[in-house]
């Protein structure tokens, strides 16, 4: 299979549980750091790379709705902890010796900058990565939802799911042994089997931008520059 890119732009969404590691909470530094290794081989095929990160390892709305708090609230908690995150992720990437720029849907010009498109797509064109925090800046969204709406924005050629398992299953591999993984899927089979790739928002969104889904995992050191030159296991849905 060729190894040339097909890609010019493409979008990361990565969930704060993978900036985990061997952690039961916060930021593994190593674990983001192999992450920034993996954006810098994909830097180095000429890919313009942008990033969605999720504050799940921090803070997750829902948990705190479930425990009683006010949802929009609890959203905005989350919020904040994808800022967090996003700032780690600048720190190890500007380690690895590329420039990368925080763009935050929640104006706090103190850290970062805000979500602008044209801002961005400039950025991207200068050869920076960019890593978009605080979701779409709306209670009630997930980071799914705004990886699939900045994908749509920024005209990404493909959005890359990078989770802890290797494709999308029928059922959760780590409880069920006899899960089948899908090699692809439409959007439309997705949503119609409820299967757990990205909520329904998200799904859609892409699928009216004519969006591909690459679903990885980024777990193993070197994946993400794999998939974009169509190698390794993934689940595409198209």
């Amino acid at each position: 299979m060729s190894k040339v890119p097909q890609y010019r732009r493409v979008l990361l969404k990565c969930s704060g549980e993978a900036l985990l590691g061997n952690q039961q909470y916060g930021i593994d530094v190593e674990t983001a750091s192999r992450i920034a290794r993996d954006i810098g081989a994909a830097r180095a095929m000429g890919i313009e790379v942008c990033v969605v990160v999720g504050g799940g390892n921090i803070f997750r709305g829902v948990s705190g709705t479930a425990q009683g708090m006010d949802r929009s609230n609890a959203d905005y908690m989350g919020m904040m902890a994808t800022v967090i995150n996003a700032l780690a992720l600048q720190s190890v990437i500007e380690a690895q010796g590329m420039v990368s720029r925080v763009l935050s849907a929640i104006p706090m010009s103190t850290v970062c900058e805000p979500y602008i498109r044209r801002r961005a797509e400039r950025h991207l064109e200068k050869g920076r990565v960019v890593i978009f925090a605080a979701g779409t800046g709306n209670p009630f969204f997930t980071t799914d939802t705004a990886a699939a709406l900045r994908a749509a924005e920024l005209k990404c050629d493909a959005l890359l799911k990078g989770t802890n398992v290797d494709g999308v299953y029928d059922k959760d591999p780590n409880k069920y042994p006899d899960a089948k993984r899908y090699e692809t899927l439409t959007h439309l089979e997705v949503l119609a089997k409820d299967l757990k790739v990205m909520d329904a928002a998200a799904i859609s969104l892409a699928r009216e931008n004519n969006i591909p889904i690459l679903v990885f995992s980024i777990q193993e050191e070197g994946s993400f520059a794999r998939v974009l030159r169509k190698e390794g296991r993934f689940t595409e849905v198209v």
